[in-house]
């Protein structure tokens, strides 16, 4: 890849006849417009840099650049700034650190309603809940599938928090799309791409979870996936990872999220429920997060935790999760963001 820096100014009429010039080679072009000039990413097979000069040559470009990373449109090379994702009136990126709260499965009406309604009392940006579970046993609970998402559209209605679920795989993207707000691809589906490219082309927000083994660089070259539908509603989670240790159900990649701000425009996600496994260690690690530089954090929260079908014991109460978003704003505050 490569890419195009337009000159401040540069008008439409240049901006197109690069994007031209591209098509031309056969190369696709990425937009990113930035405050005071355009960014052109060209992706493609062949190399691109033999056509360097004939860029640098054209009205209205400063200069090209190649991109070192084998991730693209993730890079911060191609978008310096911040991508910010709409959610429920905020934006994920932006100073307040936001935090999508709720179940792991949706497992009744009465459960998921209940859980909606005190996680938005509490300050929840987001309702999670899974319709549709992949477990790692054929036997364990697998969701209520559509009459799931059916609840979690009822609890957005009477509360007006967003959805946030999983979808399994490609013939599940439209149903999805039809009740979700964001398309969350779990760490067992972060290298499935067909599905990956499936939500790209969806144009719905997603939030990718990072894969139990799998490197930064790799959970980047999956959104890279994503991103080059040209859908740029992209979220990363940070949700532990396996080692030796076994204490703890996964071993909380903190470096993960400083490092990945660093080589990425797109929001960072912290998700301590599935980085512990234990409830009692979720708000010292949501609390880290928020210090480290998390644009959200999200939890697992259940009105009755000892009944849970799935991840009860890295559950919040209502009430452990109401007295955790006391604790992260004062942590935030301590950083000089908001939650």
């Amino acid at each position: 890849m490569m890419i195009i820096v337009m000159k401040v100014g540069a008008s439409a009429k240049e901006i197109s006849a690069v994007l031209s010039r591209v098509k031309k080679y056969g190369y696709e072009a990425h937009l990113s417009d930035g405050q005071e000039r355009t960014i052109i990413g060209i992706v493609g097979d062949g190399n691109v840099r033999d056509y360097r000069e004939q860029f640098e040559l054209m009205e209205g470009v400063e200069r090209t650049v190649p991109v070192s990373h084998p991730y693209k449109l993730a890079s911060r090379e191609f978008h310096a700034t911040n991508t910010l994702v709409p959610l429920n009136g905020n934006r994920v990126g932006d100073t307040k650190v936001l935090v999508i709260a709720g179940p792991c499965s949706v497992e009744s009406r009465e459960q998921i309603l209940e859980t909606a309604h005190a996680v938005k009392e509490a300050g929840a940006t987001a309702l999670r809940g899974g319709a549709f579970k992949p477990r790692s046993s054929p036997y364990a609970f697998q969701g209520l599938g559509e009459e799931g998402l059916r609840y979690l559209a009822e609890a957005r209605e009477q509360t007006g928090l967003p959805i946030v679920t999983e979808v399994m795989d490609t013939t599940m993207v439209p149903l999805v799309c039809d009740y979700a707000d964001v398309l969350q691809i779990g760490a067992r589906n972060m290298q499935n791409y067909a599905l990956l490219h499936a939500v790209g082309k969806a144009q719905h927000t997603v939030l990718l979870k990072r894969g139990i083994s799998s490197t930064m660089e790799e959970l980047l070259m999956s959104a890279e996936y994503i991103l080059s539908h040209g859908n740029t509603r992209v979220m990363l989670c940070e949700r532990g990872i396996r080692t030796f240790e076994r204490y703890t159900r996964n071993t909380f990649d903190i470096n993960a999220i400083p490092v990945l701000k660093e080589r990425t425009h797109l929001p960072i996600i912290a998700d301590p429920s599935h980085a512990t496994g234990h409830w009692q260690y979720v708000e010292s690690m949501a609390k880290a997060a928020v210090a480290a530089g998390a644009d959200g954090i999200i939890v697992e929260v259940h009105p009755r935790p000892e009944e849970a079908v799935s991840d009860g014991m890295q559950s919040l109460t209502l009430e452990r999760f109401a007295d955790m978003m006391k604790a992260l704003r004062r942590v935030a505050e301590a950083v000089d963001r908001t939650v």
